[in-house]
């Protein structure tokens, strides 16, 4: 779970980095902003799944930042040391509060809520792709469900090209030109797409078989794909590559037959 602190005073940020490490060590701190403008850019860089959000933040307010976001896509734990911004807290759709100090019990029951809220909406994805997925009768055009910052987009498998890492999250080239990131990793997307004619062929590269044109010997071996992308081939996966397309060459002759 990746979590972002929003915080005006290091020691509270430091503090709370301090107690996950102990006590929820699932967490991940992917960044702490100390002020509005900090925690606007931190979140639209980092998309985290859980803030950490001070209320008070030096002459502006955290409800303030929320309401410079386009959307809402994470959960959200208050900590205050003002226990009358609790109900205002509540009035925003926040999934806890915490007084400051913290205290070690209410924190880990807040993000033990986080991580079922979390795991609900993922679940409601993956639901609302399988729901996709029996809707169309022919079954000719699967589609995958993409979350983005603001929005969730529904793309075909036939227009993805291929999909590229970049740091923790996945950008997806399509064959109008488009290019989608989205927050999950390329392996949760391997995955998936393994059984939907795409190739892992680096760690960095996963790429629809549809869209290769050619095996270039360059370098000990790289793809050529239908839009003149050149995408490399891990040494280790040389030899397996070669022979699922070779099966794959021989499958389609004998179709033709």
């Amino acid at each position: 779970m990746k979590a972002l602190i929003v915080d005006d005073e290091t020691s509270n940020q430091e503090n709370l980095q301090h107690l996950m490490k102990i006590y929820a060590a699932d967490v991940t701190v992917c960044a702490v902003a100390g002020d509005v403008d900090e925690a606007v850019k931190a979140i639209r860089q980092h998309r985290p799944q859980l803030l950490f959000l001070d209320i008070q933040l030096h002459d502006r307010s955290g409800f303030e930042l929320l309401k410079q976001l386009d959307a809402i896509d994470f959960e959200i734990i208050f900590v205050t040391a003002y226990d009358q911004y609790g109900i205002q807290a509540v009035k925003f759709a926040a999934l806890d509060y915490l007084l400051k100090p913290v205290d070690i019990d209410e924190l880990v029951i807040a993000i033990d809520k986080a991580r079922k809220a979390i795991a609900q909406k993922q679940k409601n994805e993956r639901l609302g792709y399988l729901l996709d997925y029996l809707k169309d009768e022919n079954k000719t055009r699967p589609r995958i469900a993409l979350p983005m910052f603001g929005e969730t987009r529904y793309v075909n498998l036939n227009d993805i090209i291929r999909c590229e890492a970049d740091n923790t999250y996945t950008r997806f080239m399509l064959t109008q030109g488009e290019q989608l990131l989205t927050s999950k990793t390329l392996k949760e997307y391997a995955d998936i797409l393994t059984e939907h004619n795409f190739l892992r062929t680096h760690q960095s590269h996963l790429v629809n078989m549809q869209y290769i044109k050619s095996w270039l010997n360059e370098d000990g071996g790289s793809l050529l794909l239908t839009d003149n992308t050149k995408i490399p081939i891990s040494k280790a996966k040389r030899g397996k590559l070669k022979d699922i397309l070779t099966g794959e060459l021989v499958r389609n002759k004998k179709g033709t037959v």
